[in-house]
């Protein structure tokens, strides 16, 4: 069997997934797209070249599509060109956001095509008008809507879906939600876990251990999205009240989803021009992006994580904390309440009350031994529903395999809908009667490639 995985940035969601196809014997396994992340062994890796983006006379409704034609462009011309060299797969996986997935049904016609379908825009509901700064009028509607088209060009031309949560699923046509398996990619419970003697060195080389009330903040971008303006505008009181408290933000400047501040480069320095005046700069750490183990050591130490975030993707950093035995206060918005049950494994508070989590923040940091049983919990709800090894690998290797051997009815048998924690009925994760060898599917052997 041969498969395909596409995505802008390999190997992003597909990095356990990918090895485990690559260690069954006789498998040829290659990945496609515009920057390599990482390597995996068995998985031969191709790029395209990055496309121009949309021109300035598009209409603005239609750039975002634009540029999603020319990128589709760019992978199918590189998969015809994989596919020349007599590499023909029986699967593609990808991750069609960017429009790779818009013309792969028309390089492989006879391959089966199973698409990671992240997040479908909608002017109400989510994301879009969430701030209650940002009222929604017509144009907006017709711009969000506008920005489906590569979403539906590639709903169409997939076999399949998959999508990491429930709520993600949700927002899609219920049409669409049909053909949509809900299959996280995980998280691994046996790496992320909290390591009693973990230290965290700042940039100025002081180093921090469990002995210090250490807070914590993670996102990919520092900005409104992920809730980080709340977050600054709790500190002052915080420091105040907990004289030992450090605080460590970790992200960078860039904006990832919305837009920058007027009035300053960027949300971090805005934020600092509010509030900085009224913090204790020593006690507040900027360490920008940080190193995975860097990060592993973060949570060891954390004695309150805050997660936040609009209705929109939910963020792998909240799970991996989750697993590293934090405890988390996050807001109390859909993705969140999915994996958070409020003073069960975690807390959950409104979505921008900066009063509400400073409370839950103090309460965290005065109550150690509450702290801990919560953040006992958390890890325990990764170990049943993220783990990556025992739960999500083998479900997403099922899912491959079904897809591929063109069995997707079964992934519709409704008697076998397991239900999760959160009491939500998801789509079936796997084939019923479908087999892991789990043991081989930890296996990264480099398998012979029959192509070059």
């Amino acid at each position: 069997m041969q498969t395909l995985f596409v995505h802008q940035s390999f190997p992003g969601q597909y990095r356990h997934v990918a090895a485990a196809l690559a260690g069954r014997k006789g498998h040829q396994v290659a990945a496609l797209g515009e920057q390599r992340l990482g390597t995996i062994q068995g998985v031969r890796h191709f790029h395209y070249s990055k496309p121009e983006g949309a021109g300035d006379a598009t209409h603005r409704y239609l750039r975002p599509l634009e540029a999603s034609v020319r990128r589709g462009q760019a992978a199918a011309r590189a998969a015809a060109a994989l596919k020349a060299r007599g590499f023909e797969p029986d699967l593609v996986c990808c991750h069609p956001g960017w429009g790779e997935g818009l013309y792969l049904r028309d390089v492989f016609p006879k391959a089966k095509l199973l698409y990671y379908f992240e997040f479908f825009y909608s002017a109400h509901g989510a994301d879009v008008g969430f701030a209650s700064d940002q009222p929604v009028g017509l144009d907006e509607a017709a711009r969000v809507r506008t920005l489906n088209a590569n979403h539906l060009l590639c709903l169409e031309a997939a076999d399949w879906g998959q999508t990491p949560t429930e709520w993600q699923r949700s927002r899609f046509p219920s049409w669409a939600q049909e053909r949509i398996t809900v299959a996280h990619e995980g998280v691994d419970t046996d790496l992320a876990k909290r390591d009693p003697n973990a230290r965290f060195t700042l940039p100025d080389g002081r180093s921090l251990g469990r002995e210090e009330e250490v807070v914590t903040f993670v996102a990919r971008g520092l900005e409104p999205y992920r809730g980080f303006p709340s977050f600054m505008r709790t500190l002052p009181e915080v420091l105040r009240l907990r004289p030992r408290a450090q605080v460590v933000i970790v992200g960078g400047d860039e904006t990832q989803y919305g837009q920058r501040p007027a009035s300053a480069p960027s949300w971090r320095e805005e934020l600092l021009a509010e509030v900085g005046p009224q913090l204790d700069l020593g006690r507040v750490h900027f360490v920008g992006r940080i190193p995975h183990p860097q990060l592993r050591a973060l949570f060891s130490i954390s004695a309150a994580h805050v997660y936040l975030t609009y209705p929109f993707v939910l963020s792998w950093s909240l799970i991996e904390a989750m697993a590293s035995s934090c405890p988390v206060i996050g807001s109390a918005t859909a993705p969140v309440q999915e994996v958070i049950r409020d003073g069960e494994n975690g807390l959950l508070v409104p979505f921008g009350d900066k009063d509400f989590l400073k409370e839950k923040i103090i309460t965290l940091l005065e109550d150690p031994r509450w702290a801990e049983d919560l953040a006992a919990a958390a890890r325990q709800t990764t170990i049943d529903r993220f783990d990556l090894q025992r739960v999500c690998l083998p479900r997403n290797v099922a899912l491959l395999d079904a897809v591929a051997s063109g069995k997707v009815q079964d992934l519709q048998d409704p008697d076998h809908s397991p239900t999760t924690e959160s009491g939500i009925e998801p789509e079936t994760m796997c084939a019923p009667d479908a087999t892991v060898d789990v043991n081989r599917c930890r296996s990264h052997a480099k398998t012979e490639q029959g192509w070059s």
